[in-house]
């Protein structure tokens, strides 16, 4: 069971929850799923996300596997094992939560936390068929969560339905609303973003809009394409900030050796660019949010490539194109899984609320949640 790198069963006995390696529990060894931080000692404290969700009842099962040091996107991890994709097993679990995804998709647990950097909860949940949250960025605590300083990264819950979601999010975040995030009251207003992606999946993005009763147009969204290329800049620079003393080990993964090696080439003035298109793109998300509740969009351009098609080479750094973005700009975005016409497996739609709002986000998601299951 390669979805778990260690089960536990810590707390009391409300529902279950996997905890991602990169999240410290008090007693055990946050190891990021990587040979070279095995050695780590024990966590002293629980991370605050931990401790809050233990107070409240939850029970912990888990430390969910992941991607190695949660850079990458495919879940491919050839040291701890490479979890399960719920929906196919043939196909890449998405990364770098993707134990947490996997765990949550197989019912192993009922919910889990991850972390999304540049697309990491969301590209799982998409890939595993299930929902999963990226916060506005600051709304929950990162204090215990790996790396330790990061202007992109988010902790956020997958659940296979929205009202345990909600309750994730209740339990860790210190000012939910529970009763906003369960009921949207009144109409629904969407833009839908114009985004390059598999027809099959636009066209599911738009018959959501319409069963659901909202009223839709479709925008385009300036500079998401420069949002993508400045997320990776980033998210290069600040990795290799905090990992790229590594590289010195000899213990990691070959896909993560030369993408932290690659990652310490970034330069100032691209670091400076990209500091210029994140100010340009979060104001350009706020104004397309001015007349509208959400944005939706697909979650991933197309369905996951195999788990052949990945170790084969194929590059994947496309997957993130439509959720890295909003990492960027902080807003908080949310994937729902998707039904697509004629095919077994559910694709991601992608929820983009104003920054602050994410109860919002969730109570319009449950909304989609309940059409899309009629």
């Amino acid at each position: 069971m390669n979805e778990f790198i260690q089960t536990l069963s810590l707390g009391g006995t409300g529902p279950s929850i996997a905890i991602k390696d990169t999240i410290d529990i008090a007693g055990y060894a946050t190891t990021a799923a990587s040979r070279a931080l095995a050695d780590t000692a024990p966590a002293a404290e629980h991370a605050e996300v931990v401790a809050r969700l233990l107070a409240a009842g939850w029970r912990v099962v888990g430390k969910a596997n992941m991607h190695e040091l949660a850079f990458g996107m495919t879940g491919i991890n050839d040291y701890t094992g490479t979890p399960q994709n719920p929906q196919d097993a043939t196909r890449i679990p998405g990364g770098s939560s993707s134990g947490s995804a996997a765990a949550v998709g197989l019912k192993l647990a009922d919910a889990a936390l991850g972390t999304d950097t540049g697309g990491s909860i969301r590209g799982p949940a998409a890939c595993c068929g299930v929902a999963g949250l990226k916060p506005t960025f600051g709304r929950v605590s990162r204090r215990g969560v790996a790396p330790r300083e990061s202007s992109l990264d988010c902790v956020g819950p997958f659940a296979r339905e929205m009202s345990t979601l909600v309750a994730v999010m209740q339990a860790i975040t210190a000012d939910f609303d529970m009763h906003a995030a369960r009921a949207w009251q009144g109409g629904c207003k969407v833009g839908i973003v114009q985004a390059d992606a598999m027809p099959e999946i636009g066209a599911a993005v738009a018959r959501a809009a319409d069963v659901a009763g909202c009223t839709a147009h479709a925008l385009r969204l300036d500079g998401l394409s420069a949002a993508f290329d400045a997320g990776l800049a980033v998210i290069n620079v600040e990795t290799s900030r905090a990992l790229g003393h590594l590289l010195e080990t000899g213990k990691l993964g070959a896909d993560l050796d030369a993408r932290l090696r690659a990652a310490a080439n970034t330069t100032a003035a691209q670091l400076d660019a990209a500091q210029h298109v994140r100010r340009q793109f979060t104001a350009a998300v706020d104004h397309a949010l001015d007349n509208v509740d959400v944005l939706i969009l697909p979650t991933l351009p197309a369905l996951p490539i195999t788990l052949d098609e990945a170790r084969g080479g194929a590059s994947v750094i496309a997957m993130s194109k439509l959720i890295r973005p909003f990492n960027l700009s902080g807003h908080p975005a949310l994937s729902l899984p998707l039904p697509l016409a004629g095919s077994p497996l559910k694709a991601g739609l992608q929820i983009v609320g104003r920054k602050g709002q994410d109860e919002q986000v969730c109570a319009i998601a449950a909304r989609f949640e309940a059409a899309l299951a009629a």
